[in-house]
């Protein structure tokens, strides 16, 4: 998968063309990911204009750097320009659990808003980039464009939403359905940002995946490795192939959930 800016023409992994014309404003951050973030709420020029010039564009973070620390307070908000990021949280006896995962096009930080400062760590899982507004600003922006914050709040509630429902699921999954899962819901979110949705890389390790669903890094393996037999994917390393959607599909329908297959529509963060 191409991690520079993903917006680009030709990118092989791209499953359509969803290039939008660039604004004048856009010389210096071509592909400024917060205003792709605020594309729903239909902002006019001179509004773009407004969030643009607030935007600070383009921030690089390396592979296992820090953009929050758990404990510092609400300063900005960021959006993915490029790259893959892991939230998770830890306790005085040095366990760290993972609580999801940030792709390129997704909002990043809320977790601060509720009491000011970062309940959990984000950490860098590649080289990424970044473009950041202060929550300060945002929250002037919203009262200005209402429909800025009408978009802004329906990101907010389908994470909240989302987070819920995934709890509710897991505690009745079995491992290999857990895993379904998680690749449904990764496929999907590719999918909404121009990418295929059936071809992607996974930076995270089976560890991370683990922490994250629940699982030992030997039951994950085993997990992928039972649904390649089954022919559902291809896995070969960190790349994965989605082979049988429908198959995948069925496997966590069983519940008779209606949350299951809400999970998979777009949703800002796994």
């Amino acid at each position: 998968m191409a991690h520079a800016t993903g917006k680009k023409q030709g990118d092989p992994m791209r499953a359509v063309d969803t290039i939008r014309p660039l604004s004048p404003i856009q010389s210096e951050c071509p592909n400024c990911a917060f205003l792709e973030w605020g594309w729903p709420a239909n902002l006019t020029a001179g509004e773009s204009r407004n969030v643009y010039d607030l935007v600070t564009h383009q921030q690089p973070i390396a592979q296992g750097n820090f953009l929050y620390q758990a404990g510092l307070p609400l300063a900005s908000l960021h959006v993915i320009s490029s790259g893959f990021l892991k939230t998770s949280l830890g306790d005085q006896e040095g366990r760290n659990q993972v609580t999801g995962f940030c792709m390129t096009g997704e909002l990043v930080g809320m977790d601060a808003i509720g009491i000011g400062k970062h309940i959990s760590d984000t950490v860098a899982l590649e080289a990424s980039r970044v473009c950041g507004m202060r929550y300060a600003d945002l929250t002037d922006l919203g009262r200005r464009i209402p429909a800025m914050q009408h978009h802004f709040h329906r990101v907010l509630g389908a994470e909240l939403a989302r987070d819920q429902g995934i709890m509710l699921l897991l505690g009745v999954m079995n491992a290999q359905e857990r895993v379904a899962m998680f690749l449904l819901n990764l496929s999907a979110r590719f999918a909404a940002h121009g990418y295929s949705a059936s071809r992607f890389r996974l930076p995270m390790t089976r560890a991370e995946i683990g922490s994250y669903l629940g699982l030992k890094l030997e039951t994950v393996s085993r997990a992928l490795s039972h649904l390649h037999d089954q022919k559902m994917i291809l896995i070969n390393g960190k790349d994965v192939e989605l082979k049988s959607v429908p198959d995948l599909r069925r496997m966590i329908g069983q519940h008779g959930s209606p949350n299951a297959h809400s999970l998979l529509a777009v949703t800002p963060a796994l």
